[in-house]
């Protein structure tokens, strides 16, 4: 099975990574735990964010808000999978005595965040469609 196959099988199962390698300090665990939960509470403000452009700015031209909406919403839904992932991984390489895994995650939803933000600065600045 391939690493990403068995890596989302764990998702479901997390009790088989203890059948790897062997037991890391638990300091370690737990501070692959609070990252996994910082990622989480990122998925859940940026999903809070994306309902607030589409609620909140009713003004503002559909296609911009709907665009701004969707953008922090796919964010907050990769981020939230994304942090089982990584957590497993973590946990993995940590019970094998590996480095631990690199990921481009971060810049990507680093853009996608900037992205918004830019667009909204933009939107504060000129004013949106309708006035204010």
């Amino acid at each position: 099975m391939s690493d990403f196959g068995r890596s989302l099988r764990l998702w479901f199962a997390p009790q088989r990574v203890s059948e790897e390698g062997e037991t890391p300090d638990y300091r370690f665990s737990l501070a692959n735990e609070r990252t996994f939960l910082a990622w989480l509470r990122t998925a859940l403000a940026l999903i809070g964010g994306g309902f607030a452009v589409d609620q909140f700015l009713p003004e503002l031209a559909r296609w911009l808000r709907t665009g701004m909406a969707l953008g922090l919403l796919g964010a907050g839904v990769l981020c939230a999978l994304r942090a089982v992932n990584h957590w497993v991984r973590c946990e993995r390489a940590m019970r094998r005595g590996e480095d631990l895994p690199v990921s481009r995650f971060p810049t990507v939803l680093s853009l996608v965040v900037a992205a918004v933000a830019v667009a909204m600065v933009v939107v504060v600045l000129f004013g949106w469609e309708g006035g204010r």
